[in-house]
């Protein structure tokens, strides 16, 4: 009897070994073993599984639990800025890949990572949206999350890019180090 594969809902490559989904669940585990991830940053407010724990711990993946950055939030409140400042600050560092972003349905807050990092990437805004959109579903898009990244200030982790530019320090080539860093 052959394994099967199954990947967690909402999944999708988003660049090279950075991937975003919903929450994984037990039936999706094979499957995130043959990424040989690395790094899990968990978006929700509330904790993950305890098979999703036990898997974490069991293949020595590393858990970014961002989360926990905010204090008394519901799990349908939008997700702050700090949590995608911190979110994309970690994946700036290459030695964490494969990356794996993820929220309850790898929707919303997923999305805003995603489309703050576009943004980073100097992405239109209408293609960000577009990509955002097309995650949502028949939920729909959340206005919130599109002002969030229109809003979103890119000047700290340009900076930030720029100190790792000048210091030598790799960080994923995708990120774009020839944009405007001032």
């Amino acid at each position: 009897m052959s394994a099967k594969y199954v990947p967690p809902a909402n999944f999708a490559p988003v660049e090279q070994h950075l991937y975003r989904s919903a929450a994984p669940r037990p039936i999706n585990f094979p499957f995130l073993k043959l990424l040989d991830i690395k790094t899990i940053i968990w978006l929700n407010v509330e904790d993950p599984s305890d098979e999703l724990l036990d898997f974490i711990d069991a293949h020595d993946i590393n858990l970014e639990h961002l989360g926990l950055l905010t204090k008394k939030v519901k799990p349908w409140d939008p997700i702050s800025d700090k949590v995608v400042q911190e979110a994309l600050t970690i994946l700036m560092n290459i030695q964490i890949y494969p990356v794996l972003i993820c929220c309850s349905m790898g929707r919303h807050r997923t999305g805003a990572v995603i489309g703050c990092l576009r943004k980073l990437q100097g992405w239109s805004f209408a293609s960000l949206v577009d990509e955002y959109q097309r995650f949502t579903g028949i939920a729909g898009e959340r206005s919130n999350v599109e002002l969030l990244v229109e809003n979103f200030s890119l000047v700290p982790l340009k900076q930030l890019l720029k100190i790792k530019a000048n210091s030598n320090e790799p960080v994923p080539q995708w990120f774009d180090l020839h944009s405007d860093l001032e």
